[in-house]
């Protein structure tokens, strides 16, 4: 047995690409999304923070700063990885923010902003907001929305008393309205109060629009950096609204979209439970994008993703990656802000970093061990391109669940091939206990989120729910016809036709009823609908099959993906990846004896 074994978990994981049917090739070299970029630049700028260089912008009389430096080595990182000149901008910047930098410096000589440094020193030109996309969410929308209604109330008098044309000469532009009373008492904080309630607003009515359901922290983060367009973007307050140098009007303009957007007043860090100022947050977060240029929607993509970092990220809409549906591995950035901040929280302890790492992928993901193996399959990619101290931490951390879960499905196929099981059983098998997994989870945590009683239970997944076509009819995760029954506190619900009936009928006639039952069974559906991102049920089976020589390669592979075609093969790649393996398993064998 041990050769046998032995074999086919070496074959799976000789190659990370076997691990999954996501084309996480394309990720590098700007051919897919930009988390692998984004990513890198974490790689490059967490090794600048523990050499100890100062990571804080100054309004110091000098041409250039360290953090000059570190935004440099942070942008090469991620156009190494593949992302365009404005995307590794914005990581950069977004990633030292995180770091600790802070977002703005100094008033006017020597004034620095984190995301205008990082935009020139990628080389690339100023944009406005209006065309900064938001993250694709299947639709998208940009920040024309929150500037066109910023400057229809600007057309009516509608952001500030203060009007222009009213100012006497010597007042209007200089110090005695910048520096005192009608600027900073009156007129900076109505325009960034009531400049950025408008625009974040308009943001989320756009999204709806779009037939997108709005995020609160993306409308917040673009209407403030559409008002900072428009408002002195670092102007002092009166002190009614806080101390000298700790509220200026970026903050109240976060302040004001968080109120809008239903944020809550503080986030709190994945792992380290560090507490944000939301405010601050999404004024500081408005002042980078203000700056940035104009990324493209993938980059946009991982910026949100990053913001899946905070344990609120589901309440305020920031993207995948923060759980509890494990993404495509495309979306995985979270992580690498998770990372950086367990590090320095710990002061770049690896060990207890990576305990914090391990304890959020087991009890915050409806399926912890996919979830492991996947964060640990797009950080071994990560690695291939700029390896470094964030990507090795997320290794270690779950690299003793990835080991395990091969492990064990390479001993419990030869066990069962052994007793006369045939390979596509198998996978069968391991994927049925993958959905009673979900099933469980997303009832338990569901039932924790809402109160109620709940349980889940998947009765059919298959494709071609609308389309009667081999491919669609193969792959269930681009047209899925699912039945699920939910019971909730006793009632059952069986909702029977969940994308194409039930959901389509609940939206246009406002079934409330139903409408409050379909989140217990879209959870769970989602997340086996994306499970193409780690298809270890289906590989190491095959590899052990054919390590044993109770399968032909060709045959195992083909096999395996009939048998993972209800969960592992949502999406198509997996029986080229079966194959490869299988063949690999044979000739480890043939060295062996």
């Amino acid at each position: 047995m041990e050769k046998e074994v032995y074999a086919g978990a070496m074959a799976v994981i000789s190659n990370i690409e076997n691990i999954t049917n996501d084309r996480i090739e394309a990720l590098t070299k700007g051919h897919g999304m930009t988390n692998i970029a984004a990513m890198c630049a974490a790689n490059a700028i967490a090794t600048e923070v523990f050499r100890g260089v100062n990571m804080m912008l100054t309004d110091e009389d000098a041409g250039s700063i360290q953090v000059d430096d570190v935004l440099r080595k942070g942008i090469d990182a991620a156009k190494e990885g593949g992302a365009d000149s404005v995307n590794a901008a914005l990581f950069a910047a977004t990633i030292c923010y995180f770091a600790g930098t802070n977002a703005q410096a100094g008033v006017p000589a020597g004034n620095r902003k984190l995301g205008a440094l990082a935009r020139m020193i990628a080389g690339v030109p100023r944009s406005g907001v209006l065309a900064v996309p938001t993250p694709k969410s299947n639709n998208k929308v940009s920040g024309f929305a929150a500037v066109q209604a910023l400057y229809e109330a600007l057309k009516d008098a509608k952001l500030t008393k203060v009007q222009g044309k009213q100012l006497p000469l010597g007042v209007a532009g200089g110090p005695l309205y910048g520096h005192n009373t009608l600027g900073e008492d009156i007129g900076f904080v109505e325009v960034a109060t009531n400049g950025a309630k408008i625009a974040t607003q308009a943001m989320m009515d756009a999204y709806s629009g779009a037939g997108v359901s709005p995020s609160p922290v993306i409308s917040a983060i673009m209407g403030v950096a559409a008002t900072l367009e428009i408002v002195h973007p670092d102007s002092f307050v009166g002190e009614e609204h806080g101390g000298f140098f700790d509220v200026n009007s970026a903050s109240l303009a976060g302040k004001a979209a968080c109120e809008v957007a239903g944020i809550p007043e503080k986030l709190h860090m994945r792992g380290t439970n560090e507490e944000y100022d939301s405010a601050h947050l999404i004024g500081d977060l408005g002042v980078i994008i203000k700056d940035i240029g104009a990324p493209t929607v993938v980059g946009m993509m991982s910026f949100g993703e990053m913001l899946c970092s905070f344990q609120e990220s589901v309440e305020i809409g920031a993207g995948f990656s923060g759980g509890p549906i494990m993404p495509p591995l495309g979306h995985m950035s979270a992580d690498a802000i998770i990372a950086l901040r367990c590090l320095i929280h710990t002061k770049n302890d690896q060990e207890q970093s990576a305990e914090m790492i391990a304890e959020i992928k087991k009890n915050q993901w409806l399926d912890p061990t996919m979830a492991a193996v996947g964060a640990n399959t797009i950080c071994r990619k990560v690695e291939q391109v700029r390896r470094g101290p964030i990507t090795k931490l997320v290794i270690d951390a779950t690299e003793p669940v990835r080991s395990a879960a091969i492990y064990k499905r390479a001993e419990r196929s030869f066990e069962a091939l052994k007793a006369g099981k045939s390979v596509d059983d198998i996978v069968k098998e391991f994927d049925l206990e993958r959905k009673e997994t979900v099933e469980a989870n997303s009832s338990a945590m569901l039932g924790a989120m809402t109160g109620h009683e709940v349980s889940v239970k998947i009765k059919k997944m298959v494709g071609g729910a609308r389309r009667n076509h081999p491919f669609t009819n193969s792959y269930y995760g681009f047209d899925t016809d699912a039945d699920v029954d939910v019971t909730l506190d006793g009632k059952l619900y069986e909702l029977k036709g969940l994308a194409q009936t039930v959901i389509p009928n609940a939206v246009f006639n406002e079934d409330t009823e139903i409408l409050g039952v379909v989140p217990f069974a879209s959870i769970p559906v989602s997340e086996l609908q994306l499970s193409g991102h780690s298809i270890i049920n289906m590989t190491v089976p095959a590899a052990v099959a054919a390590a044993m020589g109770v399968e032909d390669p060709e045959e195992s592979a083909k096999k395996c993906e009939v048998g993972g075609k209800y969960c592992s093969a949502a999406i198509p790649g997996a029986r080229a990846k079966a194959k490869a393996v299988s063949k690999l398993a044979v000739r480890i064998m043939d060295a062996m004896n």
